[in-house]
């Protein structure tokens, strides 16, 4: 598994998830179609800006009460914990919500949940599912969701470190996760260290169209010209 560097997080995080798609695309042409949520998900915390973290992955149902029962409901909750509390930092959990249509009838995000992840190294979590308490949740955690809902019902955890869809996102433990108020991309991580260069060649591209247009008396000759001047860039 490739590490990623405290430095190339920074770097990752000065960009819109918008923009790493854009140069994944480039990068790795293959994933055009696919790594990235195409589900409209609510983003509760857009002044947070672009998050990125490695992935610890979870399923809940919440309709039905769990059918584990006692010692074995406690190992799971105690299992779980450890294992946001494991591995690299820092983590964004995605959590798929296996209650099919009726996905978010009960959250299990809100303030103490929000707390006691932030705590552990999660910076945010990434669902399918509902969240609720938005006034009260942790400072600095973002909440990704289907929606916005006001109780925890039967909500528990299923599974988790296994493979999960979220809002048509394939995440897989240890993924690279990069999420802002558009949705979240997954970002392989052995080419990880040239999603900055590319969005940087992109940028500069994007830069001579977007000035063009700026200018007085822009139409459609002056249009064709930037373009032509875009494409000698590299």
């Amino acid at each position: 598994m490739t590490d990623i560097s405290d430095s190339l997080l920074d770097q990752l995080r000065e960009l819109d998830t918008p923009t790493i798609c854009n140069a994944l695309e480039v990068v790795v042409p293959d994933r055009r179609g696919y790594g990235y949520t195409t589900d409209p998900l609510v983003c509760t915390r857009p002044e947070l800006g672009s998050l990125v973290g490695v992935a610890r992955t979870a399923t809940i149902r919440a309709m039905h009460p769990s059918d584990a029962k006692g010692s074995d409901a406690r190992d799971i909750q105690h299992g779980y914990y450890q294992y946001i509390d494991s591995g690299e930092k820092p983590s964004i959990v995605c959590i798929q919500d296996l209650d099919g249509e009726s996905r978010g009838y009960g959250s299990l995000w809100g303030e103490v949940n929000s707390n006691v992840h932030y705590g552990l190294g999660c910076l945010g979590v990434i669902t399918d599912g509902s969240v609720r308490d938005l006034p009260d949740v942790a400072e600095g955690f973002q909440m990704m969701a289907n929606r916005v809902g006001p109780s925890h019902a039967f909500v528990h955890v299923v599974d988790y470190g296994k493979a999960v869809n979220v809002a048509g996102m394939r995440v897989v433990d240890g993924d690279l996760v990069h999420t802002d108020q558009h949705g979240a991309v997954v970002i392989p991580r052995d080419i990880a260290d040239k999603v900055p260069e590319a969005a940087a060649g992109i940028g500069r591209k994007e830069r001579v169209i977007i000035d063009a247009a700026q200018e007085p008396g822009f139409n459609f000759d002056r249009l064709k010209r930037a373009w032509g001047e875009s494409a000698e860039i590299h």
